[in-house]
């Protein structure tokens, strides 16, 4: 999962990417409606079509079930490709009046989708929601009403090359001062595979500025981020940044900005470095490199809080503009809500499944999936507030700031400055 870096003036077009793992093929559909159909849906009538657009890894896996689906219902089901800005495509089009009945993304694009009236709420029972994750269930409700079917939890953790580093670090402090043990005696070339770039990269360095006591937002009543309440500024986050200085290039050398989204996983898996915080999309390219590894929590700095990670959860949503929105409302509340379609787009694109029986089925084969929830638990869902889109940017040019040996203090009012004007706070 990676974070595409905007400008304020793209406030309200929150864009959030996800790294493929590439596509193996489907299993054969055998899928039946999951649970009973909420009360409130009403049955959808024969005949119709149904749309829904996807990106590419999902549309080969999707495909037979939305067959079968069409097939038992007597309705016409197209799925097609949007490879390209999804987000800002679905939101032009549902304006539009041109838009699919059924939209897939992550969840974190909610708040804006709400904001500007392109999705309805989708109609879960209570069986259905304790189906899925606690905190899949989380990350998909916003202002109290459940907004997308989730069917994968995507989320970093730390992988170790258990040659070079046979043991999980108890704490950060621990990790960083093994890989610069093992890059003094020339047996990796960096301390930590961990992208920053010229731009800087919040998404991967939030456990890390999380575990150092750094904020992004308060906290309203009901426990949902306050965008009123920026707090990069924060003494806090103050702190959180100088520690980020202390691990880059005139500190430990942990962090560095030669070290990028592009080259952080390849340099891991050719054994340039025994530490790398990615998350599943990694693995195809890991297991490609042939070394020998573990996947743990990212742990906290010693006598910091706990390193949280942020969650991603990709999700099914019906479009409020759609035409048949009767189908939309069983296909994603009452079809894909079973184990053999979260299995099948797992085995395309292999993010841990939100819906518990698959995960179960699915960590047989693969334990690294159960070791990436067992990393995410605790962690953080996206905010999915449209107010998340003006973070990006400042933080980044904060962390790089650090990174590069900057004073903490005045990167991180910069940011908070940044940020209060785009949000007028």
């Amino acid at each position: 999962m990676r974070v595409r870096v905007l400008g304020v003036a793209a406030l309200s077009t929150l864009a959030f990417a996800a790294t493929a793992c590439g596509d193996s093929g489907s299993t054969a559909p055998s899928a039946q409606p999951s649970g009973s159909a909420s009360a409130s849906a009403p049955a959808p009538a024969a005949g119709g079509t149904l749309v829904i657009w996807a990106d590419p890894s999902r549309v080969k896996p999707l495909k037979p079930f939305a067959d079968r689906f069409g097939s038992e219902n007597g309705v016409t089901v197209e799925v097609k490709e949007i490879s390209k800005d999804n987000q800002m495509t679905f939101l032009t089009a549902s304006q539009q009046g041109s838009g699919p009945d059924i939209m897939i993304g992550a969840h974190d694009w909610i708040g804006n989708l709400v904001q500007n009236g392109a999705i309805d709420p989708v109609t879960l029972t209570d069986e259905q929601k304790a189906a899925f994750s606690e905190i899949a269930i989380k990350a998909v409700t916003f202002n109290g009403q459940v907004y997308g079917a989730p069917y994968a939890v995507e989320n970093i953790a730390l992988i170790r090359n258990t040659e070079l580093a046979p043991d999980a670090p108890a704490t950060l402090d621990e990790m960083i001062d093994k890989g610069k043990e093992l890059k003094k005696a020339g047996k990796v070339k960096e301390v930590l595979c961990l992208p920053v770039g010229v731009k800087g990269d919040a998404f991967h360095a939030y456990p890390l500025f999380a575990s150092a006591g750094g904020a992004l937002f308060g906290q309203t009543a009901s426990g949902d981020p306050d965008p009123k309440q920026v707090l990069l500024g924060s003494e806090g986050s103050v702190k959180a940044f100088g520690k980020l200085k202390e691990l880059g290039e005139k500190g430990d050398g942990a962090l560095k900005t030669s070290v990028t989204n592009e080259n952080y996983i390849v340099n891991f898996a050719a054994g340039k470095c025994a530490y790398l915080i990615s998350g599943p999309w990694a693995m195809s390219e890991v297991k490609k490199g042939g070394i020998s590894y573990d996947i743990t929590p990212v742990p906290a700095f010693k006598d910091g809080k706990p390193a949280t990670p942020f969650v991603g959860v990709q999700s099914f949503f019906v479009a409020a503009k759609g035409k048949s929105k009767a189908l939309a409302q069983e296909f994603v509340a009452n079809y894909v809500t079973n184990k053999d379609v979260a299995k099948a787009l797992y085995e395309a694109d292999p993010r841990p499944p939100a819906l518990t029986a698959a995960l179960q089925e699915v960590q047989a084969a693969d334990p690294d999936a159960a070791k990436f929830m067992d990393a995410g638990k605790s962690g953080m869902p996206m905010p999915a507030i449209p107010e998340m889109a003006a973070i990006w940017e400042p933080f980044g040019i904060a962390e790089t700031a650090v990174v590069k040996g900057g004073d903490a203090a005045k990167a991180a009012a910069a940011a908070q400055k940044a940020i209060d004007g785009a949000l007028k706070n």
